[in-house]
């Protein structure tokens, strides 16, 4: 049998994933070569043989997506199959030109072809862009179920940074489970606040034999999606989140907009620091376009811990990584509490910035007022501990969700900025969990 010679452009995530689902046993597929962007330190390494099965013996090349002009030409590629997140309609179709230029098929995969069946009931919290709140919807939906004596787990979509065979299921329970592991600051934004609230999460790189693990000691399985990708699981209850403080991106992402048609409850997010006339347009397009969703509004309370240091200094925010930068937002929930504390202003970095972090604010220009807690390896974590204490400043505001301190010296007074999802419409979000744990006879309900 001819095999089609494929290449899935990814960026350690959905490209895995779309792989062990779709191709990796079907012998009329040849992958030769998976492409890597966003991440820093995927490519050069090699997708294992243990994970990639029979057919590739040697493993698959993980290359810069740069390369993938010429690996379509030297390696003789008829498919490439776009596989990850988070990218305008614009960039998207970009790619798919030079593909097409060089003489191959560009495939988007369908919805539901990757997605894996449960036997617990499933609920995904997605998105329509990163940065909209996905992780404190979870907890909230998570804390919603536990009150009613229901056991739940958090399935967040993978960040497969380290070694891709030993990190193939991981189960964290715990803060020292995240030390164990030795997971990235990436990681730890998505799954300290859910484990310091006693919380399981899993994550890791074969979401089959993840998802067959988090059955065991789950009623219902929650997955926790990343960027604004689509579930790995088939949902019995679709939320998705939309962003006030980027009114119009629901429809100009992929594949953000196709999680806004599938929805079943659409949660407008952060609406106590948004404009009510911008919310008002943002649930009126929601309608327009899934009319059989529900729209809900939610708030995201942050909280300063000690306003008073903040009133009237210089400060230096530092906020969740994804969310500014390719998340596109030029502030986060410490710039908006330190505004709000009364800073006197907010120090730029960029002059203080050093290796990496430089070239972070290189690659995202519009990132001028905060700092983003950039920690893939341990030398970029030097290098922001570095570009943090070389920054002038009275006080440095820390509004990533982890305890930053605990992983690098911050040598200037620092204040912490949390924020939690509290449901501000009729009906609340907890209205429907509680109707779907009725309709799907989940716990205490069963006959």
């Amino acid at each position: 049998m001819k095999r089609t010679r494929t290449a899935i452009m990814g960026a350690a995530g959905r490209d895995f994933h779309d792989f062990l689902t779709r191709f990796r046993d079907d012998e009329s597929t040849e992958v030769v070569a998976f492409t890597a962007t966003q991440i820093p330190g995927i490519d050069g390494r090699v997708f294992p043989p243990d994970l990639a099965g029979p057919l590739y013996p040697d493993g698959i090349p993980i290359v810069p997506e740069s390369d993938l002009a010429r690996l379509i030409r030297e390696e003789r590629v008829e498919r490439v199959v776009f596989a990850y997140s988070d990218i305008s309609h614009v960039d998207l179709m970009h790619k798919a030109s030079l593909v097409i230029a060089e003489g191959a098929d560009f495939v988007l995969m369908g919805s539901a072809p990757t997605m894996l069946k449960s036997s617990k009931p499933v609920i995904s919290i997605c998105a329509v862009r990163t940065g909209v709140g996905k992780s404190g919807i979870s907890k909230y939906v998570i804390r919603a179920l536990r009150s009613r004596d229901i056991r739940a787990v958090d399935v967040r979509h993978p960040m497969p940074y380290r070694d891709l065979l030993a990190m193939r299921v991981e189960r964290y329970a715990s803060v020292e489970d995240l030390d164990r592991f030795g997971v990235t600051i990436e990681e730890r934004e998505e799954y300290e606040h859910l484990v310091r609230d006693g919380i399981v999460v899993y994550a890791g790189v074969d979401y089959e034999a993840i998802l067959r693990q988090a059955e065991s000691e789950a009623d219902v399985v929650i997955w926790d999606g990343g960027n604004n990708d689509m579930p790995f699981f088939a949902p019995d209850l679709e939320i998705v989140a939309l962003d006030p403080h980027r009114p119009g991106h629901e429809r100009l992402y992929h594949p953000g907009e196709a999680n806004l048609l599938r929805a079943d409850v659409l949660v407008v997010n952060k609406v106590n620091t948004a404009d009510r006339a911008v919310i008002d347009e943002l649930r009126a397009t929601a309608a327009k376009l899934n009319h059989s969703a529900i729209v809900i509004e939610t708030a995201s309370e942050i909280t300063l811990a000690d306003p008073h240091a903040v009133n009237g200094r210089r400060v230096l925010v530092i906020e969740d990584g994804p969310t500014v930068t390719h998340g596109g937002m030029p502030y986060g929930a410490g710039a908006l509490a330190a505004r709000a504390a009364g800073a006197a202003a907010l120090v730029d970095p960029r002059p203080y910035a050093v290796g990496s972090i430089a070239a972070t604010f290189a690659q995202y220009p519009h990132l001028t007022e905060v700092l983003p807690a950039m920690g893939y390896s341990k030398q970029q974590l030097a290098e922001l501990e570095a570009t943090i204490r070389s920054t002038e400043c009275d006080v440095v505001v820390v509004a990533t969700p982890i305890d930053l301190a605990r992983l690098i010296d911050i040598p200037h007074p620092a204040v912490r900025a949390t924020y939690e999802v509290v449901d501000a419409s009729s009906p609340t979000l907890d209205d429907v969990i509680g109707a779907f744990v009725q309709q799907q006879r989940i716990g205490s309900t069963d006959a």
